[in-house]
């Protein structure tokens, strides 16, 4: 669990700087592309959390990062169809960079808090 915790963390990271530097360097419609990377990610991330049950115990912030993702994703998926809706789209243009950061700040707060050893603290 540690090594898997260890590399989402690492490849949160890499993929948020990569999403960065692309969109800097390409001034146009297509850093939308990172948006899909970087999330696709972390909602592989976020299957293997739940189905493994590592740090989804309720009120937690990883279950509260869920829960918000699952409610985003329906009122998206009802911006298709009712057109009131619609509105959604527009929040997550501007929320999914926080919520990556935040995604990224939960991966290593879980990899170097919550995980640590009593006796690393003795050095």
């Amino acid at each position: 669990m540690k090594k898997y915790k260890q590399i989402d963390f690492y490849v949160s990271v890499i993929l948020l700087i990569a999403s960065v530097v692309f969109s800097l360097i390409i001034l146009n419609q297509t850093f939308i592309y990172t948006y899909f990377l970087v999330g696709g990610w972390q909602i592989i991330s976020m299957m293997v959390h739940t189905t493994n049950k590592w740090f989804t115990q309720k009120g937690g912030d990883r279950y509260l990062y869920h829960f918000t993702v699952i409610v985003f994703v329906i009122t998206a998926l009802l911006g298709i169809v009712a057109y009131p809706f619609l509105f959604v789209f527009l929040i997550l243009l501007f929320a999914a960079p926080f919520m990556a950061l935040f995604y990224t700040y939960i991966c290593y707060k879980e990899v170097y808090i919550k995980m640590k050893r009593p006796l690393d603290d003795l050095k």
